[in-house]
């Protein structure tokens, strides 16, 4: 057997991305459904609401809220995977950019803002807790600022990792690697969160077109070189 196959088979190794993709995608998005449905349509509260609206949110929904809070865990889970594989599978077609270490960083610090967003939400539905405004206060914006702000920071960074040496080196699809350079841009500029609020619209915006444009990506980038090579050559691209 030759290196090059050996190099093939074990490029293709590893959990297939876009199921991990869909599966992260699937657990952040059921913890917020979910738990506005048990909350009878009431939303998670903004760190920007009247500090009465925020204690009553929690006073009333311990339940949902601790639902919301094992989906988010739970959700970082398969992201910490999938910034670890595609590391690792950019590496394997060739890339020695720094855009693998990034993805990777970016990664495994947007699933540790999200469990920790998880793991502070929980303790919100404590009832120890919820008996002191103060602290109830503190949590939440804790737990606004991991799971918003620092979660879809790094999450762009996560997005950037892949997208720029999947533009460079061909290895995604044009229009998807620039759609994915927009999104990383979009998540950057969400930290201005910290300092405007207004600009806290960001923040949706940029978590879910990132959603959308890991799952493509995962079902989309190359497991192998001849892969790659496979779709260029019926694409009638050298390359």
């Amino acid at each position: 057997m030759t290196i090059a196959a050996r190099s093939g088979r074990q490029g293709g190794g590893g959990p297939p991305l876009g199921i991990l993709a869909v599966v992260f995608t699937a657990l952040l998005v059921a913890g917020l459904a979910v738990s506005t449905a048990m909350a009878g349509g009431d939303i998670f509260p903004s760190p920007f609401s009247s500090s009465p609206t925020i204690l009553a949110y929690f006073h009333d929904h311990r339940d949902p809220v601790r639902v919301s809070a094992f989906l988010q865990f739970a959700a970082s889970v398969p992201l910490a995977i999938y910034a670890a594989t595609v590391s690792a599978r950019l590496r394997t077609l060739g890339v020695r950019v720094p855009g693998p270490t990034i993805a990777l960083a970016g990664g495994v610090v947007a699933a540790t803002m999200l469990a920790l967003c998880g793991l502070v939400s929980w303790v919100l539905a404590r009832p120890d807790v919820l008996d002191e405004p103060a602290v109830v206060r503190a949590l939440h914006d804790l737990a606004f600022v991991t799971g918003g702000t620092g979660h879809v920071v790094f999450l762009g960074l996560l997005v950037a990792g892949v997208a720029v040496p999947g533009l460079l080196a061909g290895l995604l699809p044009r229009p998807l690697a620039v759609a994915g350079l927009v999104v990383a841009t979009i998540a950057e500029l969400s930290t201005i969160t910290l300092l405007v609020s207004d600009a806290a619209v960001l923040l949706p915006l940029a978590r879910f077109t990132a959603l959308a444009w890991l799952v493509a990506t995962g079902f989309l980038l190359p497991r192998t070189r001849a892969t790659r090579a496979n779709r260029a050559t019926r694409a009638g691209t050298n390359i």
